[in-house]
């Protein structure tokens, strides 16, 4: 999760009149709302002993998570290095996280609002079995699929 991104999301959510709070807990089970999306970012492996370069991605699955008492989150999914299989963490495009939280957040509440810029292509071969959205069920890149 990354409560940093949270002003950029509060700055989005202030134009409609909505105020959140971050949530830091991390659960599913308590949740009012819940939406997979996805978003774009880099990766870079952290293993030190392998030779990637890093790559970018318009596929990282995002868990978009609405809670009581006007508070929210969202699960960033990892990737995995397709070289090495080393996890890694996304460097998000942090337009494109606020842009997308923002949007679900206020579609949530009634809030007419555009979809955000959204693009089929992908840029490349989405891996599967790279993706940990994937293998938790919450990649939108499945649900496309079937």
């Amino acid at each position: 999760m990354y409560p940093k991104l949270h002003a950029n999301v509060s700055r989005l959510l202030k134009k409609a009149d909505l105020q959140f709070e971050f949530n830091d807990v991390d659960d599913d089970k308590t949740c009012t709302e819940t939406y997979d999306t996805n978003m774009m970012g880099k990766f870079t492996c952290n293993n030190q002993k392998c030779n990637c370069n890093g790559w970018s991605s318009k596929k990282i699955a995002i868990t978009i998570r609405m809670y009581q008492d006007k508070r929210y989150n969202a699960r960033v999914y990892s990737q995995h290095c397709k070289a090495c299989n080393t996890p890694s963490r996304p460097y998000l495009d942090t337009e494109s996280y606020a842009d997308r939280v923002a949007y679900r957040i206020k579609k949530w509440n009634g809030v007419d609002v555009d979809p955000p810029p959204f693009s089929r292509n992908s840029g490349g071969k989405h891996e599967t079995d790279l993706c940990e959205g994937c293998k938790a069920g919450h990649c939108t890149y499945l649900t496309s699929q079937s």
